[in-house]
């Protein structure tokens, strides 16, 4: 009762009150009726006037309540109408004395009634019209505006009777064409929202319509304004607006500009700490604030986890009754756990697990999204999701296994980046018998280069205790060939690469009684596989699992491992053709063995001998002969290595080159007696057979030899002169006679080939065939013979090129030695025919010096 006493004596006005009143009200009256002029210039000067009489009136001494009864009665509604002056000038100090004159009066209040209306009309015209605001000047808008959030943080509360108009007000200026007047009105809307809180909610709704079209506004500080407006308006007004809301604040995370972003993190955060009902929305909300966890910026990231750490915190707390048991009995951080991870607090991992279930769908929707940063985000949240949920990520297996396997095949490095780290967790946190039933069976109905990355990056993450038991079984499947031989991709091969490593990297000496099918998938890739690169981390891994069976390099493995890697390969032999994966296979393990080889010939070369018969297919002849010349070339490196490679020479010559040297009409034909040739020449140059084994050779191939020295092909023409000059220096003086003299016949024809070096080669062979007829018996037995070759010799002795005369001199030379006193006949009686004789000559002075010739 004595308080109200109290408040009733101090409303009352003392003397001096009254007497400034009562002067302010005289100075005012003065100076009023200037507004009504109407020249422009008196009514500013009668505003300027006013302006001097408020800010003398705002001195501290002058008493606040003295001002108030002549501001409400006579200059507020008189400076009200003002707002609608012509001049803008006057509009402008209106303005400027309105916010004055609320600052100063003692109860701002009582000027809502009339001032809230007025910057309605002024601001937002006529509730029914759809015109522009009567406010012309942008720069006047945003006084308007403020003067509005003045009247806001002075009314306080009894703003509430007046919510229709300031709500008004801001839902035109909130789409103003001035972006000053567009934050200041998010200034001022969440100003309003904290002012009446008990009254904003059956307004609020009305404002999220011009904000939401405000949120994509080009400069960025509007979009901030207009976010944490957005988190204060739905604070303090209606949750439901939550889902009006979501989608664009989602849209906000894929700004450019990091203060954005973070507006959208703090404001996220706050609603999943304070808003009322936000139980209702935690479905909705945490994938937001989660999707800042992998912000590029570590300001966000902090906010965003410092954030989380307090909304589950938060949770944990509200919700203690019904955690008891699991706070009681917590569970140790797994042992196994990512290290690079913090495992989360117990009440964020029990909010991820119970609205898994509602946030995965839209996860696995938006992950395969049209839009690049779409997917990125929605694989980055994934991640997070799953380190969340543990071991809680079983019972939605198979659908994140499916989405797994799809954004794996996205072209975006990151979105495969997340997606593999995804996998790593499913790993880490699922028992292997049970992801492994879900990934091979989708593998075996569907092998696919995504399904492989799924599968390494999965044992990546598992535990080598957890995996040992089923190593055996993921390393046969593998083996299969509608997974190994699955597609010639290189992106296949390379990700079937990463499976492989995987095992070895996790299960280390564990891989030992699975090594042999772990080998045929790195055969299969070194075959298949057309990148050089690829080829060289297939054999580094093969180094790695020698390392592991504890043998001495990928050799040694091959060692231990070839008779079943031969047995694998030869089931299939008599179907192969060029394109078949086994030939590759098959090349890889011939090639790549070395010594190991030497060791293998009983399988070898019945494969060998099986595939090259002329009935098969040419190109994979082709190819077999050229992997053939290549390890004859080394072959105390290969196939003798130890020293057996002559039990199976005849297998060889009979059946293999003999049957691929005969002639057949066709390019095709051609390129493999070339291959056969070069084959031969391989294993008669690399003096792995000796000279009763050349000779042997010698009698059942040079009938063939001498056919081919006619092929079209230069090559071989010029190989197989070069194989008759080896057959006749290693056993020319047992051949028999009538075959002896049909070689030289042949060689002569050479010397009029379009190749230099096969007339050199062929020359040279001469000389050979000379030199067997010197050291032979019965060299009588081959006068005629020698006699014609000297004349055909003596003409090409004449040849335009002086390289090719210079070897036929040689030839001749080596032949005088038979018969000088005939070669000298025959040189002088074509002396004179020669266009340059100094070459008769040379050999005419050579015979002369020699003994023969004396």
């Amino acid at each position: 009762m004595a308080a109200l006493v109290a408040a009733e004596a101090a409303a009352v006005p003392g003397p001096a009150e009254i007497a400034e009143a009562t002067e302010l009200s005289r100075a005012l009256s003065r100076l009023l009726p200037g507004l009504e002029t109407e020249s422009k210039l008196g009514r500013r000067r009668a505003l300027e006037a006013l302006q001097r009489v408020l800010e003398a009136a705002a001195q501290p001494e002058v008493d606040p309540g003295a001002f108030q009864g002549p501001w409400a009665r006579l200059l507020l509604p008189r400076l009200l109408r003002c707002l609608a002056d012509p001049a803008e000038g006057c509009r402008a100090l209106a303005v400027h004395l309105l916010g004055l004159g609320l600052r100063r009066a003692a109860r701002p209040c009582d000027a809502l009634p009339r001032l809230l209306p007025a910057l309605a009309a002024r601001l937002a015209g006529p509730e029914s019209s759809r015109r522009p605001p009567p406010e012309p000047c942008e720069e006047l808008r945003l006084a308007l505006v403020q003067l509005l959030g003045l009247a806001v943080g002075l009314g306080g509360a009894a703003l509430a009777p007046y919510l229709d108009d300031a709500v008004r007000v801001l839902r035109s200026t909130l789409l103003d064409p001035f972006a000053a007047v567009r934050r200041e009105s998010c200034e001022c809307a969440a100003a309003l929202a904290r002012a009446t809180p008990d009254h904003f909610h059956m307004q609020s709704e009305s404002l999220i319509s011009p904000l939401m079209q405000t949120i994509s506004h080009q400069h960025w500080k509007v979009r901030v304004a207009v976010i944490e407006a957005t988190g204060t308006v739905i604070q303090f007004g209606n949750g439901k607006s939550v889902d009006d809301v979501l989608s664009h604040f989602a849209q906000r995370l894929f700004d450019d500009v990091p203060q954005v972003r973070q507006a959208v993190t703090s404001v996220v955060g706050g609603w999943l700490l304070s808003l009322r009902d936000r139980y209702s929305f935690f479905h909705k909300l945490i994938p937001l604030l989660l999707s800042s966890l992998d912000d590029e910026i570590p300001e966000i990231t902090q906010l965003a986890t410092s954030l989380w750490e307090k909304v589950g915190l938060q949770w944990q707390k509200e919700n203690e009754e019904d955690l008891k048991d699991k706070l009681d009995f917590a569970s140790p951080r797994p042992a196994h756990y990512p290290p690079q991870e913090s495992r989360p607090v117990l009440g964020c991992r029990e909010l991820i697990f119970r609205n898994l279930y509602k946030v995965l769908p839209a996860i696995c929707h938006d992950i395969t999204d049209w839009v690049v940063g779409t997917r990125v985000k929605a694989a980055q949240l994934l991640r997070v999701l799953l380190l969340h949920a543990e071991d809680h990520i079983t019972q939605h297996l198979e659908v994140i296994l499916r989405t797994l396997l799809q954004a794996c095949a996205d072209e975006e490095k990151a979105v495969v980046s997340s997606c593999t780290r995804s996998a790593e967790l499913i790993g880490t946190f699922v028992n292997p018998e049970v992801f492994l039933k879900l990934l091979l069976s989708m593998l075996k109905k569907s092998p696919s280069s995504s399904g492989l990355l799924v599968l390494a990056s999965v044992i990546q993450g598992c535990p080598r205790e957890a995996l040992q038991p089923h190593l055996k079984v993921i390393a046969t499947e593998l083996a299969q060939a509608h997974i190994c031989q699955g597609s010639e991709n290189d992106l296949y091969m390379e990700h079937l690469l990463h499976c492989v490593q995987a095992l070895v990297s996790v299960c280390w000496e564990d891989c030992s009684g699975s090594s042999l099918q772990l080998m045929e998938v790195l055969v299969t890739i070194m075959a298949i596989s057309g990148a050089t690169g690829l080829n060289d981390q297939a054999q580094k891994t093969m180094d790695s699992l020698a390392t592991v069976e504890n043998v001495n390099g990928s050799q040694d493995l091959y060692r231990k491992h070839m008779g079943p890697l031969m047995e694998w390969l030869t089931t299939s032999h008599e179907d192969w053709t060029m394109h078949s994966a086994e030939l590759m296979q098959f090349l890889v393990v011939v090639t790549q063995s070395g010594p190991v080889i030497g060791e293998a010939l009983q399988h070898v070369v019945p494969m060998l001998r099986a595939c090259l018969q002329p009935d098969r297919d040419p190109q994979m002849r082709l190819k077999l002969f050229s992997v053939l010349s290549k390890v004859l070339l080394k072959p105390k490196d290969t196939v003798d290595s130890q020293g057996q490679f002559h039990r199976y020479l005849e297998t060889v010559i009979k059946d293999i080159l003999v049957p691929n040297l005969q002639w057949h009409a066709g390019r095709t034909a051609a390129a493999i007696r070339t291959a056969a040739v070069s084959c031969l020449w391989a294993l008669t140059s690399s003096e792995v057979l000796s000279a009763k084994q050349i000779q042997e050779v010698q009698e059942v191939l040079m009938p063939q030899i001498l056919t081919t020295l006619e092929e079209d092909s230069q090559m071989t023409r010029l190989i197989s002169c070069r194989i008759i000059n080896i057959f006749l220096k290693t056993s020319g003086a047992v051949i028999d006679p009538d075959k002896f003299i049909k070689v030289y016949p042949e060689l002569l024809k050479r010397l009029d080939d379009v190749s230099n070096d096969v007339r050199l080669a062929a020359a040279s062979t001469l000389i050979t065939w000379l030199r067997c007829i010197k050291s032979a018996d019965g060299k009588s037995y081959y006068q005629s013979n020698i006699q014609y070759l000297y004349k055909e010799l003596l003409v090409h002795l004449d040849d335009p090129e002086s390289v090719i005369q210079g070897a036929v001199l040689e030839v001749l030379k080596e032949g005088s030695a038979l018969f000088p006193d005939l070669l000298v006949r025959e040189t002088e009686a074509v002396i004179h025919k020669h266009r340059s004789p100094a070459y008769c000559e040379q050999l005419l002075q050579h015979m002369q010096a020699t003994p023969a010739a004396q």
